[in-house]
């Protein structure tokens, strides 16, 4: 208790609070912004094949339309790139200008350009995927500064008893959204089909696009905005958190005031002892000193590698799922549909995946985080994406064939539940856990911009290292690839990988935001 009795009158209260209304409010909050980063970033692999037949059919007609190679790699990875940026900065100026105040600019961002991304504009297929490209860029650059500023947030609200799952509750909000994407893709799909009846591309080419398909694209884009415009009120009403008013912008009184609003009681506001933290110099050492890399280096390594090394999987997996279920049959030959049929088969896959693997797998990881750890759920996670990416990969053949075809889905969906009862998940709480006040939001930004830096690699590499080994069975425009089963094989060497470094991660369970971070705060050195 000797850490406690020193610690800010603030801060214990919170480690110590019951779970209360204000937990799960925050929970909803903040998790409601990771419900539409998933929405739009996983969205976009629902309508690049309708793209493809809307923009790029060639006239001879002989085969649907597909995005060209590069249009296709940027359609889908540039809202990646622009994550990336975000986390770096908006993490960054989380930490100078506070939570709460960099909260709001990330949602109007994301609502804007979500809603930009579907009136992308334009009289040729240059221009539209040009300015399509453009606001997924800007969308994504606000999806970006939802990291590190919804963790961050959650985990300096959270009591530690219960810190784990209700930073996990905010992260397992993505599941909702990759779910939710599928469902709009069902709903708007089914209703053009039956609204617009049009034969398959084998029966009629010519016909098997109608124009109005052109709306189900951005319909499915333009959804994402709603959500995130709804939370907004909600968002700008939260006060600062207590940490980053007390230990960064060292306003004790405002923080006891706030806290004590939050949580129903009176508390002390601390100021002396806020001053004399101030003037402790173990804690004023930069993110690029020395003193960080003694204390730091190897734990920022850690979240580092780990997230790059299971993005580069997961993205991979979740945004080139629609190829690999084509491969083995899942989803029908594109010929023997229509476009907006295309849609729906696309969008009932990857919902029955979500609904059956990927929600269950965040939620596995809420219920546990605070009972085993951190560091064990990661570990097993990887552990198993490891043992089923090789389960299908090694004997691919077998599972291409018609009757395996259901077992392959199984197998495939096990990976998915695993990323998430496992890496997907752990890799979002622990950096927000285990670094100083200061410079906690900038840390976690760092982290996750490494994550998106793997997710860059794996919707990039595996778009080219899927394409079959036979020039004739490539993607038109493609060049040859290593095939989808030695890519599968990579996948889980990669897996196997983010186990060992792993080992770099300290575990959180059961301890306050400063004893995990090391933080001084009792105003000793």
């Amino acid at each position: 208790m000797a850490v406690e009795d020193n610690n800010l009158q603030v801060l214990n209260a919170l480690d110590l609070a019951k779970t209360q209304l204000y937990h799960f409010t925050a929970i909803i909050i903040a998790g409601m912004g990771f419900f539409t980063d998933a929405y739009d970033l996983f969205s976009i692999s629902l309508v690049t094949k309708l793209l493809g037949r809307l923009y790029y059919t060639k006239p001879d007609l002989l085969k649907p339309g597909t995005l060209p190679p590069v249009v296709a790699a940027s359609v889908t990875g540039v809202a990646l790139v622009g994550t990336l940026a975000g986390q770096l900065f908006f993490g960054w100026l989380g930490d100078k200008m506070g939570r709460k105040k960099v909260y709001g600019m990330t949602l109007v961002l994301m609502v804007v350009c979500s809603v930009a991304s579907g009136l992308s504009f334009g009289n040729t297929p240059k221009s539209v995927m040009t300015t399509l490209c453009f606001f997924r860029f800007w969308l994504g650059f606000g999806i970006g500064g939802d990291y590190p500023l919804s963790a961050t947030i959650m985990s300096e609200y959270a009591n530690k008893k219960t810190r784990g799952a209700f930073i996990a509750a905010v992260f397992a909000m993505q599941g909702f959204g990759i779910l939710f994407s599928g469902i709009v893709a069902l709903a708007t799909a089914g209703g053009f089909d039956h609204a617009y009846k049009a034969p398959t591309f084998a029966e009629n080419a010519a016909l098997s696009t109608v124009p109005q398909a052109d709306y189900i694209w951005r319909i499915i884009l333009m959804f994402g905005s709603l959500p995130a415009a709804l939370t907004y009120y909600w968002r700008m009403k939260m006060p600062e958190t207590a940490r980053y008013t007390a230990l960064v912008a060292k306003d004790a009184k405002r923080a006891a005031q706030d806290m004590g609003r939050v949580l129903q009681v009176e508390i002390e506001s601390d100021e002396a002892k806020v001053e004399q933290i101030s003037r402790d110099e173990t804690n004023q050492f930069g993110l690029f000193s020395w003193e960080f890399v003694r204390r730091h280096g190897l734990h920022l390594f850690g979240t580092c590698s780990t997230w790059f090394l299971l993005d580069i999987a997961f993205y991979s997996q979740n945004l080139f799922q629609k190829d690999v279920f084509s491969a083995v049959g899942w989803i029908p030959k594109a010929p023997t549909m229509n476009a907006v049929q295309e849609v729906y088969k696309i969008a009932r896959a990857q919902t029955l995946i979500a609904l059956c693997s990927t929600v269950p797998g965040y939620w596995f990881t809420v219920a546990f985080i605070d009972i085993i750890g951190r560091f064990a759920i990661q570990l097993m996670g990887f552990f198993f994406m490891t043992v089923f990416m090789f389960a299908i990969a090694i004997p691919y053949h077998h599972w291409t064939l018609e009757a395996n075809r259901i077992g392959f889905i199984v197998m495939y969906s096990f990976t998915f539940f695993f990323a998430n009862f496992g890496p997907n998940a752990t890799t979002f709480v622990v950096p927000a856990e285990i670094f100083p006040a200061r410079l906690r939001s900038t840390c976690h930004g760092i982290s996750a911009a490494a994550g998106k830096a793997g997710a860059i690699v794996g919707a990039y590499g595996f778009l080219y290292a899927a394409q079959s080994k036979d020039p004739t069975k490539t993607d038109a425009g493609y060049p040859t690839g290593i095939g989808i089963k030695n890519s599968l094989i990579v996948l889980g060497c990669i897996n196997a990988l983010g186990m060992l470094c792993t080992f770099c991660v300290p575990e959180s369970k059961g301890k306050s935001l400063e004893e995990a971070s090391q933080e001084t705060i009792s105003g000793e050195a």
